[in-house]
């Protein structure tokens, strides 16, 4: 299998073929579950194609936990169904698929009662470690124990101790969410899906009653495109009911978004060796593990505002820091926060009036012959999604199909992965580079590690962190260019990489210089830098405004001072 490039040429070759012949499948919307169905598509042998308004994994993709798990409180639902599914993918993600990415995370869950509790919440860990078990998969994640209060205080000594009785501890794992889609997108390209992004579906093609292709824009040149396909899935997420309008169809469910929040700290603001897991009132709240930082999330609340941008109110940050602080011996203030993001779950209507309660689950549905459309679920059950959807795609297509093989499908940079991490010390004394900078390239890209190599061993300087983002090479911007579909100085460090939220100027500092490093892949001069460069600090600003104002309304209106720099 070829290694895929998502450069700025192979978008455009991609957009001239989709639009030359007729695809057996188009999927539009190019977060997780629409670049998993185009890799399901396109490994059962259909010719596929996949656009993107925006970038990959722009929207809910990236805007996640950033967990992949079961769903443990997904069983005091007795939703054991959707539990067994998930902790199968969970396995099959840390064990074959993209070991690479996907990373077992320890959370401990403090106890607050005596007796009853440990009982109750230690069945639980239990049936979840045994159905983990029972799937085959998992088995390389250690079992859950039970600790003691002062053994849980050892683990996470940032706890008040006046917060526990004692606690359990367990494992589940986690990825780069966003990073994980532009994987998930380059395995369908080599595999030979035709893929772009900041293309925009803007009509359906009809023939009578039948979807027979689309209209396609492309949002950075300005041309449009006739996309002719047997079949279409609509994968857009909380976008479902608005792109189903594009037919005169508001389909047999209705998406309804949910918005979550989170903050993201510094490592050194909460001592732990282990994430944690905190009920409150309405769910639960996760203190996760994230390099250098910790992750803390999130809200669950209904939003029927701006889809694109939605924002993170004031009252949002209190919540979260209220609630973490309640068990923290040394609470979190404004000043400790770095970063704040805020996404969207698309959740099916109907089940219940609150969010948290509605379906995690997912729904395919044929609302007119030639659409599938595919929405609800959870970012871990994506593969399940996929193949759902193109099975329903496939009893429109007048040909034999081959049965789903994702199961057994690597994301590239899993091949070698581990003999290469088993060699980081001789590719350290090879290249030049700390160990632990390899280590760094080896959990983001796997073996593709040497192909940001290969830019450094061409430019040394390359090798080099960025001045004000320096978790990070300088090699990592040029390769988002001209490798990884990063069309603007947003995409690179939002989504390629996570200075936007890992830095408190929030990457505003290596804005210029990344865009010049950006600058040669992609064509610009030093207006189109320039312009990069305020957009991005505009876009910071706004957010910055948005996180102070009290509430959903007037935090949307802050967040929209701040225009796309590609408008829509």
């Amino acid at each position: 299998m070829r290694t895929a490039t998502l450069g700025p040429a192979e978008r455009a070759e991609s957009l001239a073929a989709m639009a030359e012949r007729e695809l057996d499948l188009l999927v539009v919307g190019g977060g997780v579950v629409g670049a998993g169905t185009a890799l399901d598509a396109v490994t059962r042998g259909l010719s596929t194609g996949l656009v993107e308004a925006r970038d990959w994994a722009s929207g809910t993709s990236s805007r996640s936990s950033k967990l992949i798990h079961g769903g443990l409180r997904y069983l005091e639902m007795l939703d054991f169904g959707l539990v067994r599914e998930a902790l199968k993918e969970r396995g099959l993600l840390l064990e074959r698929l993209a070991p690479h990415l996907v990373k077992p995370v320890p959370f401990l869950y403090p106890l607050q009662y005596k007796g009853w509790e440990r009982l109750y919440a230690g069945c639980g860990v239990m049936l979840y470690d045994v159905m983990s078990m029972a799937r085959t998969h998992g088995r390389g994640l250690p079992m859950h124990r039970h600790l003691s209060r002062r053994n849980a205080l050892r683990i996470a000594p940032a706890l008040k101790k006046e917060a526990l009785v004692g606690g359990l501890q367990y494992y589940d794992a986690q990825m780069d969410d966003a990073r994980y889609v532009a994987n998930l997108v380059r395995t369908a390209a080599a595999y030979g899906a035709k893929v772009a992004n900041r293309a925009r579906v803007t009509a359906f093609l009809r023939e009578g009653e039948r979807v027979v292709g689309a209209r396609v824009q492309d949002v950075e040149g300005g041309g449009e495109y006739e996309v002719r396909a047997k079949q279409i899935v609509n994968a857009t997420g909380v976008w479902t009911d608005d792109t189903q309008s594009m037919v005169g169809e508001r389909g047999q469910f209705h998406v309804r978004a949910s918005k979550g929040i989170h903050l993201v700290v510094p490592k050194d603001r909460i001592h732990s060796s282990s994430g944690l897991i905190l009920r409150t009132e309405k769910s639960v709240l996760f203190v996760i593990p994230w390099g250098r930082h910790w992750i803390v999330g999130t809200t669950d609340t209904d939003w029927d505002l701006d889809k694109a941008h939605p924002a993170a109110s004031s009252a949002d940050i209190d919540y979260l820091l209220e609630h973490v602080n309640s068990v923290l011996a040394v609470p979190l203030t404004r000043d400790d926060v770095e970063g704040v993001y805020a996404g969207l779950r698309p959740l099916l209507a109907g089940e219940s009036d609150a969010t948290s309660k509605l379906s995690r689950e997912h729904t395919v549905a044929h609302p007119v012959p030639g659409l599938v459309v595919v929405a609800g679920g959870k970012y871990t059950t994506y593969r399940v999604m996929a193949k759902d959807a193109v099975d329903a795609a496939v009893h429109g297509l007048d040909m034999r199909v081959a049965e789903c093989v994702t199961e057994e499908i690597p994301l590239v940079g899993a091949e070698g992965y581990r003999a290469m991490w088993n060699a980081r010390a001789r590719i350290a004394a090879r290249t030049g580079l700390h160990v632990v900078r390899v280590e760094h390239l080896l959990n983001r890209y796997g073996s593709l590690a040497e192909e940001v190599l290969e830019l450094i061993t061409a430019n040394p300087a390359l090798g080099e962190p960025l001045a004000s983002g320096d978790d990070y090479l300088r090699a990592e911007i040029v390769y988002a260019a001209s490798h990884e579909g990063a069309r603007h100085l947003d995409d690179a460090l939002t989504r390629r990489t996570r200075i936007s939220i890992e830095t408190f100027d929030r990457g505003t500092r290596c804005a210029r210089e990344a865009a010049e490093l950006m600058a040669p892949v992609l064509g610009w001069d030093e207006d189109h830098i320039e312009r990069e460069v305020e957009h991005y600090q505009k876009r910071v600003e706004a957010e910055r405004e948005s996180q102070r104002q009290p509430d959903d309304l007037t935090a949307d209106a802050a967040r929209l001072g701040a225009p796309d720099i590609v408008p829509l």
